[in-house]
C-alpha cells in the first residue's frame, strides 16, 4: 500500500475521532501512509479542533521528530526523491512532523511501558469526558467563538500569560461559549482544567475541595490527595510555573476568589491562557483581564432557527396552511417573550413541543405572571447576591423604569434613599440592567416579569400589601378594600393601550389617601372620581399629568416632597397659606389652564425651577417667589394674562434661565388690580425699574424676552456677562443696539418676527476670540424680519472670517445666520444657479490636510407655510442642515438652522440666505460618528424641516472651501 493514497474510510475515521494518537517509531517517517495519516490528523486538529492529537514517541526523541534527523532525515529525503513531481506533499510531511513534535505528549523511552500506558489512557478518557462541547448543532454559535478567540489570542507568537473575561446576564450562554472553545483548544496546553461553577464549589465544599479539583485537572489526575490550603498552593504553583496552561473557571461571583486559589499571573507559565466567566464584571476587573467579552443575545434570525428545533420536529418545514399560520404566529409571540436569550428560547421550545395549538396559547397566556422555574431559578442567583438597597433599585426598574431615561432615573432613585450611582453600577455590573443611549436604562424584559414577579409573590392576589403597583386594574382592585394601606411605597400608572385606543379605567381619590407611607406616585393616565382630601407625609416625589381635581390638599405635610410635577391639571389654586416643603426642589404647573396665582412659597426656600409654561389665566406670582434664593430656572412662556411680577426676582443670584415669551400683558402699560408698580410704557420703564437688580444676576445664561411687546431692546440687558441666549422674537423693535456685542459670551441671538427691524449698524454678536473658544457655535437668526434695510450678509461673512481667523484647528465650531436677503455674496466661489434639493461636493478635501479650515455654505431658501398646521404658541417648526454620505449611505444631522416661527405669525412664502460654517474637526467627528473607514469623497448636504408644516425650496446654493490663505485678509470687500 505504500505510495497510495489513505482510503475514505480512514479519512472519515479521522475526520470522525475524538482523540488522535500518532505513535512514532524508528521507521514511521520511511512510511508514506503513515505521514499521509500525520497530515489529515493535523489538518483536523487544527481546522475543526475537535479531535485531540496526542503525540508518542516510542523509541525516538521529540527532537529527532521535530529537527528530522538520523532515520528521519534519510526516509524524508528519499520520500522527495521519489515523489519528485509532488515536492509540495513532501513539504507538508515535514511540517507536519515538525508541528506535532511540538505538541505535548509522552516520551516513553527507557521508562516502564505499563505505567506510560496507564497515563496515555487516563489523558485519553479524560479528553472524551471532559466539558468541551462541538460548535456543530449550537445555533449562532460560529461566529461568537470566532470573536472570542481573537481575544484570547490562541495563536500570538509572543510568550505572555493572557487573562480574558466573558460576562453578561444568567442564560445568555456565556458557560456554553466556554466549553466550545475548551474543547477546540485544550490539546494545545500540557496542563488543562474547566472548573465547573467555582461560586458553587466554594460555597457548598469550600476552598480546599476546590483546589483539590483544580489540581486533579492540570496534572491529569496523577495527584489527589491533599490535606491542607498550603500544600494545594504550593502544588499549583509548581505545576503551572512549569507548563504552559489553558484554564477555565466558571461563574466566579466574588472579588478574590482567583487569589484564594492560588492563582496568580506571576505562578503562570508564559502562554499560559486563563479565561473567567461570571455574570458580574466588578468581579472580573478584579481580575485584571486583558479582554472581556459581552456575550450576545441572539438576533431574530438565531432565535428563529433555535426556536424551530427545539419546538418541533428534525427537518420540519412550516407550510402555509392555515394551522402552520397559526404556529408561526405563536412562535413570534414566544420569540417576543424571550428576547434572544438563549436559555429561555430551549426551555420554551422544548416545553411546547408535542403540544397542540390550544395547549401553546394557554402556555403563553399563563407565562406573563408565571415564568417558567427553570428560568426563574438562573435569575434567582443574581437576584439573591445583591445586597438590600441594590434589590431595592432592581425592582423600582422591573416595575416602573425599565427603558427610563438615564437622566432622571438616578435622581427618582436618590429621592427613595437608594443611593443609585453604586447601586446602578452593581446592576450593571451584574449584567442585570445596560444604560442604552436612547434607551436609557434597559432591563431584560424576562429579567423585568421576574422582578414584577417578586412583588406580587409577597401577598399573591392582595395587591394592597404590595410594595409597588404598576397596574391601573391592580389599583382597581384595592379601590373596594376599606382599609389603611402600610405596605404600598410607590406607584406608577402608565398610559396603557387596548387595540389603539387608551384603557379607560376609573379609580377613587380616597384610594391615595389611605396609603399612609407612600413615597412615589407617578400617574400619567387613568380616570379618577372622588376627591383627594390628604396624602402621605412620606411623599418623595408626586407627578399627575391632567391631574383632575381643582385644589390640592394642603392638610399634609410634605416636608419629604423633592419634586411636585402637575401639567395640564384642573387646578385653580394650589392651597391657601404656607405650606412647609423644606425639601421641595421643582414645581410643574405646565398648561394648568385654569391656575389663576401662585401661593406664598415661602416654605420652600429650596425651590430650583419654577415652572409655569401654559397658566393663561395666571395673573399674579406671589411676592415671596422674589426669596426663593436657590431658585434656578422660571418659565413664563405663554402666561399672556400675567399682571404683577415680584421685582424681586431679579435679585437671585442664581437665577440662570428666565422665560417670559409671550407674557405681553406684563409689558402692556396697565395697571395691576393692587396698583403696584408694574406699568411699562413703550420705553420700557420696567427695566428701568429692574436695573439694579439685573446687575446682581452673575449666572444668569438665557433670557426669552419673546413676544413681550418691546418696543426696544432695554440697556439693562447690557449687566448680564454671562449672558449665552437671548431671545427677542415677535417684538417691535426697529433697532439692534451696539451694546449687544458687548455681551462677551453671547452666542445665540434670535431676532425672529421682528417684523418692524430696520436698522443694525455693527454685527450683533461679540467676535469669537481665543478665550471665548470653549463655545461649539454662535446663532444670529432673522428669520421673517423684511424692512432689515443694511445689506446684512456681507458682514456676516466677514465677522465669520474673523472668527475663523482665531479658530484653533482641533476646534468644533458651526456658525449658522439666517438673514433676510436673496443673493449670493461673491465670496461663495462655488455658486450653482437653478437650486436643487441639495449641495453635492463630488471631490471633498482630505480631512487630515490642515490646509484648509472648514465649509462655508450659502443658500436661499424659499420656504412654503402649510396655514392647516397647528397654532400652538410652542409649535415651531424646526430647519436643519442635514449632511448626506453616498458610498456609506450615512446620513446625519449636522446643525441645527432656525426655528422658521411660531405657526400664528407665518404667511404665505418667504425668502431667506443661510449662512453656514462647519469647520474640519465636525467632519473628523461625523466621520468617526458612523464608522467611516474610507475617506469621505464625496457629500451631499441639505436642509430638513419638521415638523411637516412647511417646505423648504433652495433657490440657490454657494460653497466655498475655506483655506488657511483665505484668512490672511479678512476684510469684507467684494460682498
Amino acid at each position: 500500500m505504500q505510495g497510495q493514497h489513505i482510503s475514505t474510510e480512514l479519512i472519515q475515521a479521522i475526520e470522525g475521532s475524538q482523540v488522535l494518537i500518532a505513535i512514532f517509531s524508528k521507521n514511521y517517517a520511511n512510511s508514506s501512509w503513515c505521514l499521509q495519516e500525520l497530515a489529515k490528523m493535523l489538518d483536523c486538529s487544527t481546522k475543526v479542533a475537535t479531535p485531540i492529537l496526542l503525540p508518542i514517541f516510542y523509541d525516538v526523541s521529540p527532537s529527532e521528530v521535530r529537527k528530522q534527523r538520523e532515520v528521519y532525515g534519510k526516509a524524508l529525503v528519499e520520500h522527495e526523491e521519489r515523489f519528485k513531481h509532488d515536492s509540495e506533499m513532501v513539504q507538508q510531511w515535514r511540517e507536519a512532523l515538525v508541528q506535532v513534535a511540538n505538541l505535548s505528549g509522552w516520551d516513553i523511552q527507557n521508562k516502564q511501558e505499563s505505567v506510560e500506558i496507564e497515563k496515555i489512557v487516563k489523558r485519553a478518557r479524560s479528553i472524551l469526558s471532559s466539558n468541551s462541547l462541538s460548535v456543530d448543532g449550537l445555533v449562532g454559535m460560529q461566529s461568537r467563538v470566532e470573536e472570542l478567540e481573537n481575544l484570547i489570542d490562541f495563536n500570538s507568537n509572543r510568550e505572555e500569560v493572557r487573562v480574558v473575561g466573558i460576562c453578561g446576564m444568567g442564560g445568555i450562554g456565556k458557560s456554553t461559549l466556554a466549553k466550545v472553545i475548551y474543547g477546540r483548544s485544550l490539546h494545545q496546553y500540557s496542563a488543562r482544567c474547566f472548573v465547573d461553577d467555582i461560586s458553587k464549589v466554594f460555597r457548598e465544599d469550600g476552598l480546599l475541595s476546590l483546589q483539590k479539583q483544580f489540581i486533579h485537572q492540570i496534572t491529569n489526575g496523577e495527584i489527589s490527595e491533599i490535606f491542607n490550603h498550603y500544600e494545594a498552593n504550593r502544588l499549583i504553583r509548581t505545576t503551572l510555573r512549569h507548563q504552559k496552561s489553558l484554564i477555565f473557571l466558571d461563574n466566579a461571583d466574588e472579588v478574590g476568589q482567583l487569589q484564594k486559589l492560588g492563582l496568580t499571573r506571576d505562578c503562570l507559565c508564559p502562554g499560559s491562557r486563563v479565561i473567567v466567566i461570571s455574570r458580574d464584571r466588578h468581579v472580573l476587573k478584579s481580575f485584571e483581564p486583558d479582554e472581556i467579552y459581552d456575550a450576545q443575545l441572539l438576533n431574530e434570525d438565531e432565535s428563529h432557527e433555535l426556536f424551530c428545533r427545539k419546538a418541533f420536529k428534525e427537518n420540519t418545514i412550516m407550510s402555509c396552511d392555515d394551522i402552520s399560520k397559526e404556529y408561526r404566529d405563536l412562535t413570534d409571540l414566544v420569540l417576543e417573550y424571550a428576547q434572544g436569550l438563549p436559555l429561555a428560547i430551549e426551555i420554551l421550545g422544548s416545553f411546547l413541543r408535542h403540544r397542540d395549538i390550544s395547549e401553546w396559547r394557554s402556555a403563553l397566556a399563563r407565562l406573563r405572571n408565571n415564568p417558567k422555574k427553570e428560568i426563574v431559578d438562573i435569575f434567582q442567583m443574581s437576584f439573591d447576591a445583591l445586597d438590600s438597597l441594590e434589590k431595592e433599585i432592581f425592582l423600582d426598574i422591573a416595575c416602573f423604569f425599565n427603558h427610563g431615561y438615564k437622566y432622571n432615573v438616578p435622581k427618582l432613585l436618590d429621592y427613595r434613599g437608594f443611593h443609585p450611582n453604586i447601586g446602578l453600577s452593581v446592576l450593571i455590573d451584574k449584567s442585570l440592567i445596560t444604560f442604552e443611549y436612547e434607551d436609557g436604562v434597559r432591563m431584560h424584559d424576562l429579567l423585568q416579569e421576574f422582578g414584577r414577579s417578586i412583588v406580587r409573590q409577597s401577598a399573591p392576589n392582595e395587591p394592597w400589601k404590595w410594595s409597588r403597583i404598576w397596574s391601573a386594574k391592580d389599583l382597581q382592585r384595592i379601590m373596594f378594600e376599606d382599609m389603611v394601606m402600610d405596605d404600598v411605597k410607590a406607584i406608577r400608572l402608565r398610559r396603557e393601550y387596548i387595540s389603539g385606543k387608551t384603557r379607560n379605567t376609573t379609580s377613587t381619590g380616597e384610594i391615595l389617601s389611605r396609603m399612609r407611607r407612600l413615597e412615589f406616585l407617578i400617574i400619567e393616565d387613568g380616570s379618577f372620581s372622588g376627591s383627594l382630601n390628604s396624602m402621605s407625609n412620606e411623599l418623595r416625589y408626586f407627578e399627575w399629568e391632567f391631574y383632575p381635581f381643582t385644589y390640592f390638599p394642603s392638610s399634609c405635610k410634605l416636608s419629604k416632597l423633592f419634586e411636585l410635577i402637575l401639567p395640564f391639571s384642573y387646578i385653580k389654586q394650589l392651597w391657601e397659606g404656607t405650606m412647609c416643603l423644606d425639601n421641595l426642589k421643582i414645581l410643574d404647573l405646565s398648561y394648568s389652564e385654569n391656575l389663576v396665582k401662585i401661593p406664598n412659597l415661602s416654605g420652600a426656600p429650596n425651590l430650583e425651577e419654577l415652572i409655569l409654561k401654559g397658566c393663561t389665566k395666571l395673573k399674579h406670582i406671589h411676592p415671596s417667589t422674589g426669596d426663593l434664593t436657590k431658585l434656578v430656572k422660571l418659565d413664563l412662556i405663554g402666561c399672556t394674562s400675567l399682571l404683577s411680577f415680584p421685582i424681586t426676582v431679579f435679585g437671585i443670584t442664581s437665577l440662570r434661565s428666565v422665560s417670559m415669551n409671550g407674557c405681553s400683558s406684563l409689558f402692556s402699560g396697565e395697571k395691576s388690580e393692587n396698583g403696584s408698580e408694574n406699568a411699562v410704557q413703550q420705553d420700557n420703564h420696567l427695566f428701568c425699574l429692574w436695573k439694579p437688580s439685573l446687575s446682581c444676576l452673575s449666572c444668569l445664561y438665557e433670557l426669552d424676552l419673546s413676544y413681550c411687546n418691546l418696543y426696544s431692546i432695554p440697556d439693562a440687558i447690557v449687566t448680564l456677562h454671562h449672558l449665552e441666549f437671548l431671545r427677542l422674537r415677535g417684538n417691535n423693535i426697529v433697532r439692534v443696539p451696539d451694546f449687544i456685542n458687548k455681551l462677551p459670551r453671547l452666542r445665540v441671538l434670535n431676532l425672529d418676527h421682528c417684523k418692524r427691524l430696520m436698522y443694525i449698524s455693527e454685527f450683533p454678536l461679540p467676535l469669537l476670540t481665543e478665550e471665548r473658544l470653549k463655545y461649539d457655535f454662535r446663532r444670529l437668526s432673522m428669520f421673517n424680519c423684511p424692512k432689515v434695510v443694511e445689506r446684512i450678509s456681507g458682514m456676516a461673512v466677514s465677522w465669520m472670517r474673523k472668527c475663523i481667523k482665531v479658530i484653533d484647528e482641533k476646534f468644533n465650531l458651526s456658525l449658522v445666520f439666517v438673514l433676510p436677503g436673496s443673493g449670493i455674496p461673491r465670496w461663495f466661489n462655488h455658486q450653482s444657479e437653478g437650486g436643487g434639493d441639495s449641495m453635492r461636493i463630488e471631490s471633498f478635501p482630505n480631512l487630515n490636510d490642515n490646509k484648509w479650515n472648514g465649509i462655508a455654505l450659502c443658500a436661499q431658501i424659499q420656504t412654503h407655510y402649510n396655514p392647516a398646521a397647528s397654532t400652538l404658541l410652542e409649535h415651531r417648526n424646526s430647519i436643519y442642515l442635514q449632511i448626506y454620505h453616498p458610498p456609506s449611505r450615512e446620513a446625519n444631522e449636522l446643525t441645527f438652522v432656525c426655528y422658521t416661527g411660531e405657526m400664528n405669525v407665518m404667511t404665505g412664502e418667504l425668502v431667506h440666505l443661510c449662512i453656514l460654517y462647519i469647520s474640519r474637526q465636525l467632519f473628523i467627528s461625523f466621520k468617526e460618528g458612523h464608522g467611516i473607514q474610507e475617506e469621505l469623497g464625496c457629500l451631499e448636504f441639505y436642509f430638513s424641516s419638521y415638523p411637516s408644516p412647511f417646505d423648504i425650496e433652495v433657490k440657490k446654493w454657494g460653497m466655498r472651501v475655506v483655506l488657511n490663505e483665505d484668512m490672511e485678509e479678512a476684510s469684507s470687500d467684494g460682498y
